[in-house]
């Protein structure tokens, strides 16, 4: 008994101080993450400031406004006066979840300043939607295993390309809808493989299609990767619990036309089933590798300002498409992968419509797939390497390798990008619009009963300086296509008394009697810009003559670069 008594007692006494040093055990771990992820927050900010700065630059005068951008606000702003979900009547083309947000971001700015409410200043609020996408393409990144460098690379291709920056910087329904669906991919992407991760995926993926319904298409690679993502023993409850989100919130949209009784056509109100069978039947824009074809014209303006990201991001997709049984890049990024496969044949639709804009949907998972495709060759070699089982030569050449990319990237792709973002940075392209604008609010004597047909992106500066909004300044596409604008111009054209020739109106005035009446019925009388991206301020002859301008029957400048007629 005297032997086996020491023994006890060696064996309780470290048992009893083993929870000592197990107290501290708990708090360690937290600051431990915080060092893990403290080099990613220093380069994620680092680069996020770099992108934000490029793109937010001369934001407001370049590119030059679209009307789309006009149409967005304009309904935003309907939405914040409490006037409905548009500024004229509400057609279903899309649904109005995308401009609701953009009232959202927009109310504070409008609320202290009015005035603000215009396409140029307001499009400081889509830095806001650029910086939150950039971060998820990072995050993104390392939540599908791909290494801190190859991470960085992708936000920086994501954020610097010149497409990048030119498109992100308007007001576009599908820069939110990028956003809504990278946030799907983040929690589809969750290591911890929670189910409220994949539920809350449903739900942003469900606000990214009722931002913008074309994001439907991508949903089956978001599933591709819950599926990789998911626990076995849980994964169909994940994927069900995503889809029927995704559904219930979905189904809203089309619930919300059967409760206005405007789901089906009928005499006199829109439908949803109408806004559907225009945007299923609409003119398409021709095969996109058809030289003669609109779509082959837009794809080439993508390819005018960046080469390196549309190209070498669809040669990174087909290589991790290709290599995704042996590679362990390629699976992870099968998502990305399978999304930009997805969105490349959409594009290839014989006759599809085919939008400028089509490409934003299909930047960050360019950008995923290039970094991760050079991730995977980077990875390759350094197998290659360790075969031959000379551990310094691997270490040192993973250095050998970052160098390597850098100077490539540099020679190649710097030049290339350069001129893009020097011209973003540096050119005025809006000072026709602005002159435009100064023009109709300090030159016309009583705007408050002219009437005047403008594009979109200038009616909320005229609705500012004093027009009546809908039925004085007139988006002038409802002169012709909105009965609710018609029946309030009994003599047509002759019931303006200005016609505001902008580029866009110049060139669909053929298809609009009315607009095309007025224009051939003016007189210019302030021309602002030269050739094609001039805009008019024409004077119609015999019009409601309720209104003139102090300079009438003379051209002015109002301060802008002027030209002639340009035709």
């Amino acid at each position: 008994m005297t032997s086996t008594l020491p023994a006890v007692t060696t064996v309780k006494v470290p048992a009893q101080r083993t929870p000592a040093p197990s107290t501290p055990a708990t708090p360690r771990t937290k600051p431990s993450r915080l060092r893990r992820s403290r080099a990613d927050l220093i380069l994620c900010g680092v680069l996020l400031a770099a992108v934000m700065t490029v793109q937010g630059w001369n934001i407001a005068d370049y590119p030059t406004l679209s009307d789309d951008e006009g149409t967005y606000l304009a309904q935003a702003w309907a939405v914040q006066q409490g006037d409905g979900l548009a500024h004229y009547t509400y057609w279903y083309d899309h649904p109005p979840l995308g401009w609701i947000q953009i009232a959202l971001l927009t109310w504070i700015p409008s609320l202290i300043s009015p005035e603000s409410m215009t396409v140029g200043s307001m499009r400081i609020v889509m830095l806001l939607v650029s910086a939150v996408s950039a971060i998820l393409v990072y995050a993104l990144a390392r939540r599908l295993s791909l290494p801190r460098w190859a991470a960085g690379l992708a936000l920086l291709l994501f954020g610097l390309s010149p497409l990048s920056v030119v498109l992100q910087r308007e007001i576009f329904l599908d820069n939110i809808a990028v956003m809504w669906t990278l946030f799907a991919f983040f929690l589809a992407a969750s290591p911890s493989r929670h189910l409220w991760h994949h539920f809350g995926a449903g739900l942003a993926a469900a606000a990214a299609v009722l931002t913008k319904e074309t994001m439907l298409v991508v949903l089956p690679a978001l599933m591709v990767t819950m599926w990789r993502h998911s626990h076995r023993d849980t994964r169909k409850f994940a994927l069900t619990g995503a889809v029927t989100a995704c559904v219930l919130v979905g189904l809203s949209y089309p619930l919300f036309a059967l409760l206005k009784g405007e789901f089906f056509p009928g005499a006199g109100h829109v439908s949803l089933w109408d806004g559907l069978k225009y945007q299923m039947t609409r003119p398409g824009s021709g095969f996109i590798l058809d030289a003669g074809s609109g779509s082959y014209g837009v794809l080439q303006s993508w390819l005018y300002y960046d080469r390196v990201l549309p190209l070498g991001g669809l040669a990174g997709a087909l290589l991790l498409l290709v290599t995704w049984r042996w590679s362990v890049t390629a699976r992870a990024l099968a998502g990305p992968a399978l999304t930009v496969g997805i969105l490349a044949l959409v594009a290839l639709r014989p006759n599809g419509y085919l939008p400028a804009m089509y490409v934003i949907q299909a930047l960050p998972f360019l950008a995923l797939v290039l970094a991760g495709g050079t991730a995977s060759v980077a990875h390759g070699v350094l197998r290659r390497w360790r075969e031959v089982d000379e551990k310094r030569f691997v270490t040192g050449g993973r250095y050998v390798i970052a160098a390597l990319l850098v100077a490539a990237s540099a020679v190649y792709v710097v030049p290339r990008w350069y001129d893009g973002a020097r011209t973003a940075v540096t050119t005025d392209a809006n000072a026709p619009y602005q002159a435009a604008s100064k023009w109709l609010a300090t030159e016309v004597d009583n705007p408050e009963e002219t009437r005047v047909l403008v594009d979109d992106a200038l009616w909320l500066d005229l609705v500012h300086a004093g027009y009546r909004p809908g039925l004085g300044v007139i988006w002038f596409y409802k002169a012709d296509l909105d009965p609710a604008v018609t029946k309030t111009m009994p003599r047509g054209w002759r019931d303006l008394d200005y016609v505001v020739a902008s580029p866009t109106v110049r060139r669909d005035a053929v298809d609009l009697p009315n607009v095309r009446q007025a224009m051939e019925h003016s007189t210019p009388v302030a021309t602002f810009g030269k050739g094609e991206d001039r805009i008019e301020i024409r004077q119609i002859r015999g019009g409601s003559g309720k209104s003139r301008a102090s300079t009438a029957g003379t051209p002015g400048t109002s301060g802008a670069a002027a030209g002639g007629d340009g035709r």
